[in-house]
């Protein structure tokens, strides 16, 4: 059948040619941008598979670049930490230069002291001075708020990380189930009834004394009470159960702490006791047993520590609290690092830094950093050389171990959260580059095709064009 009205072939070569325009268009397309997908049409189930990847490589990113800035932060407070710790090293050498009374004159001791001061002054500056793009670090802005503490029960509540997840406060719940004790032995009697000597051990050391047939128990005591700084141990008159005698008792309290006895030589006898009454030669203390807010503590004497995935803290307990519940609540501060790329507590990390002032280096059981300077408790003036030495080494132990904990915190918490989260935002763009990007060498074959397809539709479709004019061969033009 001849027709002129309708060009079936014409229309069907036009059908064609749309389609194999628009594959060349779409090929087009994708190589110029790069992306097989550039609108929802083109593939709408890779469209939102693909914008969720983006948006997680994002927050992924995010995470990293947080990671690297908490390291910064980091690492200028160790470095700070680093400076403190260098001027109380240098404290305590002037300290112990001083104690050499017999080789140094006032004005010398006098001079040290200044040195002493200086330094002191200079650790309170940098504690209030260091900061990281404005937030101050060692002021004790980055430590935490406790409120409730009672005194009597507990002291030095050192709170080193706390979650606070959607809760405004952290109750804190400490249960002491058995007292922290000192190690005790018990001399009973007046006196000794003939010349003995007698090796006594503390923690601190030991030492040798000699008491003869007329010592009383209050000479006794005496005695041992003046070589306190030697050997750790404590003596006193009163006896248990009204029984008269003499307490020899260690300074410090757990099982790092105990007293010794030994009587050398033949002459004389020194008989000890326990607290069950049974003859014993040493005794040593017991640390409390306790939990905070339901876990088990680790305990040295007096001192706790805790350390859960939510809640990590070192305490002292008082020495009059005994057992029983002391309750308090962390209300807020702490340095907050967001590291994960949802913002949930399980992707959190809270750290505390506590603050570098001289007033707050040191404890309430040895004394504090600024005790030494001049006109104060421990001053070189006031002769207290071992008590001086005992705040400085104690401060030195505070700093050194916060440094080690900054320095844990940046080496197997950042440094390996960053590891990690550069491993999954690499397997994460090699998703969403399989789904969105464009395959080059494919998609020029298919821009060859689309090419050839078109020409020849072009071509198919003058012939069916020219097709109608056979028709005027049947009206004999």
């Amino acid at each position: 059948m001849s027709t002129i009205n309708t060009n079936i072939p014409a229309v069907t070569a036009q059908r064609h040619l749309r389609i194999s325009q628009g594959d060349l268009a779409r090929s087009l397309e994708r190589l110029s941008s790069g992306l097989q997908i550039n609108r929802g049409a083109d593939n709408p189930a890779g469209l939102i598979v693909s914008e969720r990847l983006r948006s997680e490589i994002a927050a992924v990113s995010q995470a990293i670049d947080n990671s690297s800035r908490a390291i910064n932060v980091i690492a200028t407070t160790e470095g700070a930490l680093d400076e403190v710790s260098a001027l109380l090293i240098d404290i305590q050498g002037l300290v112990v230069e001083a104690a050499n009374k017999g080789a140094f004159s006032d004005e010398e001791i006098e001079a040290n002291q200044l040195q002493i001061d200086s330094a002191i002054d200079s650790i309170a500056r940098i504690a209030n001075t260091t900061s990281f793009a404005g937030r101050k670090l060692l002021n004790g802005e980055m430590d935490y708020v406790t409120s409730g503490i009672v005194s009597t029960e507990l002291t030095d509540v050192n709170v080193q990380a706390a979650k606070f997840g959607r809760a405004s406060y952290v109750p804190v719940r400490v249960e002491v189930s058995t007292s922290a004790q000192q190690a005790q032995l018990f001399f009973a009697g007046p006196g000794v009834q003939s010349a003995v000597t007698i090796n006594l051990a503390g923690p601190e050391g030991i030492i040798t004394l000699s008491f003869p047939a007329s010592a009383t128990t209050t000479d006794m005591v005496q005695s041992i009470n003046n070589q306190i700084d030697s050997t750790g141990i404590t003596a006193s008159t009163s006896g248990p159960n009204g029984i008269s005698g003499m307490i020899l008792s260690s300074v410090d309290y757990g099982t790092d702490a105990f007293v010794s006895v030994d009587k050398l030589g033949n002459a004389g006898t020194f008989a000890v006791t326990n607290s069950g009454g049974a003859t014993v030669r040493r005794a040593e203390g017991i640390d409390a047993v306790a939990t905070i807010n339901g876990a088990a503590t680790i305990a040295d004497g007096l001192r706790l520590k805790l350390s859960t995935v939510m809640l990590k803290l070192e305490l002292n307990l008082d020495a009059s609290f005994g057992t029983g519940v002391s309750e308090f609540a962390i209300t807020d501060g702490g340095a907050l690092f967001q590291l994960g790329p949802q913002v949930q507590t399980t992707l959190q990390e809270n750290i505390g830094v506590k603050a570098m002032h001289p007033e707050q280096l040191g404890n309430a059981l040895k004394g504090y950093l600024s005790q030494i300077k001049s006109g104060q408790s421990y001053s070189l003036r006031s002769g207290f050389f071992k008590q001086a030495s005992d705040i400085i080494d104690e401060t030195i132990t505070q700093v050194a171990v916060l440094r080690g904990r900054l320095g844990a915190f940046e080496r197997n918490t950042l440094r390996t959260n960053i590891d990690q989260l550069q491993i999954t935002v690499e397997n994460l763009t090699s998703s969403e580059s399989v789904i969105r990007d464009t395959d080059f060498a494919e998609e020029t074959s298919e821009l060859t095709r689309s090419q050839i397809l078109v020409q020849a539709g072009n071509s198919i479709l003058a012939i069916a064009n020219a097709q109608s004019q056979n028709v005027l061969s049947l009206l004999g033009s």
